[in-house]
Protein backbone atom coordinates (compact mmCIF):
# COMPACT_ATOMS: atom_id res chain seq x y z
CA UNK A 1 0.00 0.00 0.00
CA UNK A 2 1.49 3.79 -1.34
CA UNK A 3 2.67 5.28 1.60
CA UNK A 4 0.41 8.80 3.23
CA UNK A 5 -2.85 7.56 2.26
CA UNK A 6 -5.72 9.04 4.45
CA UNK A 7 -7.27 6.77 7.09
CA UNK A 8 -10.08 5.78 4.77
CA UNK A 9 -8.51 4.09 1.74
CA UNK A 10 -7.59 0.61 1.30
CA UNK A 11 -5.36 -1.31 -1.09
CA UNK A 12 -6.03 -4.82 -1.23
CA UNK A 13 -2.72 -6.80 -0.21
CA UNK A 14 -3.64 -10.32 -1.33
CA UNK A 15 -1.60 -12.11 -3.30
CA UNK A 16 -4.34 -13.42 -5.31
CA UNK A 17 -5.71 -10.45 -6.41
CA UNK A 18 -2.27 -8.84 -7.45
CA UNK A 19 -1.60 -12.10 -9.85
CA UNK A 20 -4.86 -11.03 -11.21
CA UNK A 21 -4.88 -7.54 -11.89
CA UNK A 22 -1.02 -8.07 -13.80
CA UNK A 23 -3.08 -10.67 -15.74
CA UNK A 24 -5.87 -8.05 -16.48
CA UNK A 25 -3.54 -5.51 -17.46
CA UNK A 26 -2.06 -7.57 -20.18
CA UNK A 27 -3.11 -5.85 -23.63
CA UNK A 28 -3.09 -9.61 -24.87
CA UNK A 29 -6.00 -10.48 -22.45
CA UNK A 30 -9.36 -10.54 -24.52
CA UNK A 31 -12.36 -8.89 -23.70
CA UNK A 32 -13.76 -12.48 -22.32
CA UNK A 33 -11.24 -12.84 -20.07
CA UNK A 34 -11.34 -9.39 -19.13
CA UNK A 35 -14.88 -9.46 -18.25
CA UNK A 36 -14.20 -12.73 -15.71
CA UNK A 37 -11.26 -10.56 -14.10
CA UNK A 38 -13.10 -7.65 -13.08
CA UNK A 39 -15.58 -10.12 -11.78
CA UNK A 40 -13.02 -11.61 -9.91
CA UNK A 41 -11.36 -8.90 -8.17
CA UNK A 42 -14.57 -7.24 -7.89
CA UNK A 43 -15.46 -10.47 -6.03
CA UNK A 44 -12.65 -10.17 -3.57
CA UNK A 45 -12.61 -6.29 -3.11
CA UNK A 46 -15.95 -6.38 -2.04
CA UNK A 47 -15.78 -9.22 0.27
CA UNK A 48 -12.91 -6.99 1.89
CA UNK A 49 -15.03 -3.93 1.98
CA UNK A 50 -18.29 -5.28 2.62
CA UNK A 51 -16.48 -7.00 5.89
CA UNK A 52 -15.74 -4.29 7.53
CA UNK A 53 -19.04 -1.78 6.53
CA UNK A 54 -21.81 -3.97 7.35
CA UNK A 55 -22.74 -6.00 10.61
CA UNK A 56 -24.03 -8.93 11.44
CA UNK A 57 -27.41 -8.99 13.32
CA UNK A 58 -29.29 -12.03 15.17
CA UNK A 59 -32.94 -13.13 13.78
CA UNK A 60 -35.83 -15.19 14.48
CA UNK A 61 -35.30 -19.08 15.01
CA UNK A 62 -35.46 -21.25 12.66
CA UNK A 63 -34.71 -25.23 12.13
CA UNK A 64 -31.99 -27.19 10.50
CA UNK A 65 -32.47 -30.17 8.60
CA UNK A 66 -32.42 -32.74 11.32
CA UNK A 67 -34.71 -30.28 13.27
CA UNK A 68 -32.25 -28.38 15.34
CA UNK A 69 -33.19 -24.82 16.53
CA UNK A 70 -30.10 -21.91 15.75
CA UNK A 71 -30.55 -18.71 15.14
CA UNK A 72 -30.79 -16.73 11.77
CA UNK A 73 -28.63 -13.95 10.81
CA UNK A 74 -29.11 -10.77 8.88
CA UNK A 75 -27.09 -7.72 7.63
CA UNK A 76 -27.28 -4.32 8.99
CA UNK A 77 -28.28 -1.93 7.43
CA UNK A 78 -30.72 -3.91 6.15
CA UNK A 79 -30.92 -4.35 2.24
CA UNK A 80 -33.97 -2.30 1.45
CA UNK A 81 -31.76 0.68 3.19
CA UNK A 82 -28.63 0.02 0.73
CA UNK A 83 -28.43 1.12 -3.04
CA UNK A 84 -25.78 -0.47 -4.68
CA UNK A 85 -24.53 2.49 -7.45
CA UNK A 86 -22.81 1.51 -10.32
CA UNK A 87 -21.01 4.64 -12.24
CA UNK A 88 -22.01 3.77 -16.19
CA UNK A 89 -20.56 2.27 -17.93
CA UNK A 90 -18.10 0.36 -16.64
CA UNK A 91 -19.72 -0.33 -13.56
CA UNK A 92 -22.20 -2.13 -14.80
CA UNK A 93 -19.46 -5.01 -14.56
CA UNK A 94 -19.03 -5.07 -10.87
CA UNK A 95 -22.70 -5.21 -9.88
CA UNK A 96 -22.63 -8.98 -10.61
CA UNK A 97 -20.17 -9.44 -8.28
CA UNK A 98 -21.35 -7.26 -5.56
CA UNK A 99 -24.67 -8.15 -5.13
CA UNK A 100 -23.99 -12.27 -5.02
CA UNK A 101 -21.92 -11.12 -1.81
CA UNK A 102 -25.63 -9.76 -0.29
CA UNK A 103 -27.54 -12.03 1.03
CA UNK A 104 -30.32 -10.86 -0.67
CA UNK A 105 -30.94 -8.25 -3.16
CA UNK A 106 -30.58 -4.74 -2.75
CA UNK A 107 -31.94 -1.46 -5.12
CA UNK A 108 -29.45 -0.86 -8.11
CA UNK A 109 -29.60 3.14 -9.07
CA UNK A 110 -27.45 3.90 -11.80
CA UNK A 111 -25.16 7.24 -12.52
CA UNK A 112 -23.59 7.85 -16.12
CA UNK A 113 -20.62 9.85 -16.55
CA UNK A 114 -18.29 10.28 -18.56
CA UNK A 115 -14.92 12.43 -18.98
CA UNK A 116 -15.02 15.47 -20.88
CA UNK A 117 -11.94 15.11 -23.25
CA UNK A 118 -10.30 18.09 -23.17
CA UNK A 119 -10.73 19.28 -19.59
CA UNK A 120 -10.91 15.72 -17.88
CA UNK A 121 -13.95 16.70 -15.75
CA UNK A 122 -16.88 14.32 -15.32
CA UNK A 123 -20.38 15.22 -17.24
CA UNK A 124 -23.36 13.63 -15.98
CA UNK A 125 -25.89 11.95 -18.53
CA UNK A 126 -28.02 9.67 -16.22
CA UNK A 127 -29.00 9.82 -12.62
CA UNK A 128 -31.89 7.17 -11.59
CA UNK A 129 -31.61 7.65 -7.91
CA UNK A 130 -35.00 7.81 -6.53
CA UNK A 131 -35.96 11.26 -4.76
CA UNK A 132 -39.27 10.94 -3.88
CA UNK A 133 -40.50 10.85 -0.83
CA UNK A 134 -41.64 7.53 1.18
CA UNK A 135 -45.47 7.22 1.92
CA UNK A 136 -46.73 4.99 4.97
CA UNK A 137 -48.11 2.40 2.88
CA UNK A 138 -44.15 1.83 1.97
CA UNK A 139 -42.36 3.19 3.74
CA UNK A 140 -39.05 2.13 2.29
CA UNK A 141 -39.88 3.35 -1.36
CA UNK A 142 -38.22 6.10 -2.73
CA UNK A 143 -35.58 8.32 -0.53
CA UNK A 144 -32.27 8.03 -0.03
CA UNK A 145 -30.56 4.40 1.33
CA UNK A 146 -28.44 4.54 4.66
CA UNK A 147 -25.43 3.43 2.68
CA UNK A 148 -24.41 2.93 -0.94
CA UNK A 149 -21.90 0.68 -2.24
CA UNK A 150 -20.12 2.24 -5.14
CA UNK A 151 -18.70 0.65 -8.11
CA UNK A 152 -16.26 1.34 -11.04
CA UNK A 153 -13.38 -0.12 -11.89
CA UNK A 154 -11.02 2.53 -12.18
CA UNK A 155 -10.67 5.76 -10.45
CA UNK A 156 -7.80 7.91 -12.28
CA UNK A 157 -8.25 11.84 -11.60
CA UNK A 158 -10.89 11.31 -8.95
CA UNK A 159 -12.81 13.85 -10.59
CA UNK A 160 -15.70 11.16 -11.34
CA UNK A 161 -15.29 9.45 -7.67
CA UNK A 162 -15.49 12.88 -6.27
CA UNK A 163 -18.43 13.65 -8.78
CA UNK A 164 -20.88 10.68 -7.58
CA UNK A 165 -20.27 11.22 -3.84
CA UNK A 166 -21.48 14.80 -4.23
CA UNK A 167 -24.87 13.74 -5.90
CA UNK A 168 -24.71 10.71 -3.32
CA UNK A 169 -24.54 13.30 -0.33
CA UNK A 170 -26.90 16.21 -1.77
CA UNK A 171 -29.39 12.45 -2.00
CA UNK A 172 -28.88 12.04 1.78
CA UNK A 173 -27.00 8.92 1.99
CA UNK A 174 -25.78 8.68 5.46
CA UNK A 175 -22.36 6.34 4.05
CA UNK A 176 -20.57 5.66 0.79
CA UNK A 177 -18.44 2.42 0.26
CA UNK A 178 -16.93 2.79 -2.98
CA UNK A 179 -15.09 -0.52 -4.75
CA UNK A 180 -12.88 -0.05 -7.47
CA UNK A 181 -10.00 -2.05 -9.43
CA UNK A 182 -7.80 0.09 -9.79
CA UNK A 183 -6.95 3.85 -8.90
CA UNK A 184 -3.94 6.51 -8.56
CA UNK A 185 -2.66 7.75 -5.48
CA UNK A 186 -3.82 10.74 -6.33
CA UNK A 187 -7.16 9.85 -7.39
CA UNK A 188 -7.51 7.63 -4.14
CA UNK A 189 -6.54 10.63 -1.67
CA UNK A 190 -9.18 13.10 -4.02
CA UNK A 191 -12.02 10.42 -3.40
CA UNK A 192 -10.92 9.42 -0.12
CA UNK A 193 -10.95 13.24 1.13
CA UNK A 194 -14.01 14.45 -0.63
CA UNK A 195 -16.18 13.34 2.63
CA UNK A 196 -13.66 11.68 5.31
CA UNK A 197 -16.36 10.95 7.81
CA UNK A 198 -18.61 9.48 5.01
CA UNK A 199 -16.53 7.27 2.68
CA UNK A 200 -14.53 4.15 2.44
CA UNK A 201 -12.67 3.47 -0.77
CA UNK A 202 -11.22 0.28 -1.24
CA UNK A 203 -9.40 -0.50 -4.42
CA UNK A 204 -7.64 -3.85 -5.75
CA UNK A 205 -4.33 -2.05 -6.70
CA UNK A 206 -2.99 1.75 -6.83
CA UNK A 207 -0.78 3.09 -9.56
CA UNK A 208 1.10 6.43 -9.09
CA UNK A 209 -0.18 8.85 -11.91
CA UNK A 210 -2.13 9.50 -15.21
CA UNK A 211 -0.84 10.40 -18.54
CA UNK A 212 -1.82 13.51 -20.21
CA UNK A 213 -5.13 11.86 -21.51
CA UNK A 214 -5.62 11.11 -18.09
CA UNK A 215 -5.27 7.39 -18.37
CA UNK A 216 -3.82 5.59 -15.62
CA UNK A 217 -0.26 4.19 -15.97
CA UNK A 218 0.52 1.64 -16.50
CA UNK A 219 -3.31 0.83 -16.07
CA UNK A 220 -5.95 -0.91 -17.50
CA UNK A 221 -6.37 0.93 -20.71
CA UNK A 222 -9.75 2.01 -21.30
CA UNK A 223 -11.28 -0.75 -19.23
CA UNK A 224 -15.21 0.08 -20.63
CA UNK A 225 -14.12 -0.64 -24.50
CA UNK A 226 -12.13 -3.85 -23.32
CA UNK A 227 -15.45 -5.11 -21.56
CA UNK A 228 -17.31 -4.08 -24.11
CA UNK A 229 -15.41 -5.00 -26.66
CA UNK A 230 -15.38 -1.45 -28.69
CA UNK A 231 -12.02 -1.03 -29.05
CA UNK A 232 -11.26 1.60 -31.93
CA UNK A 233 -14.57 3.29 -31.98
Amino acid sequence: MPPNLPANAHVSAHPCLKAKLSQLRAASTGSKDVQTLVHEIALMVGYEALASGLTSTDDAPDQSPLGYTYTTNSIAPAPTRISLVPILRSGLSMVPALSSLLPTPVPVHHLGMYREKSTLQPVEYYNNLPYHAPTPANPNAGGPAELAIVVDPVIATGATACAAIETLKDWGVKRIIMCAVLATEDGLEQACNEWPEGVQVWVGGCDESVDEKGMIKPGLGDIGDRLFLTLGK
